[in-house]
């Protein structure tokens, strides 16, 4: 399963990633994306694949990364 990791290290609250993934995150006071699900790393559903992808490539400081990782 692919998971959609955010790097706290790099992120700084643009909100771009909740824009583009209405379905996975949210923001909280300051912008910074919290995810829907509460797991640290959500799980990128079936069809938003493609949406994944273009909020990676859009993040302004690259702060967004798929990893697949294994079934829980």
């Amino acid at each position: 399963m692919t998971r959609l990791h955010v790097d706290w290290t790099r992120c700084d609250g643009h909100g771009s990633c909740a824009e583009l993934l209405p379905e996975l995150f949210t923001v909280d006071d300051w912008g910074f994306p919290v995810s829907r699900t509460g797991e640290r790393d959500p799980v990128v559903p079936r069809g938003l694949g493609e949406h994944a992808e273009h909020a990676v490539r859009s993040c302004p400081l690259m702060a967004l990364r798929l990893v697949q990782s294994s079934s829980s």
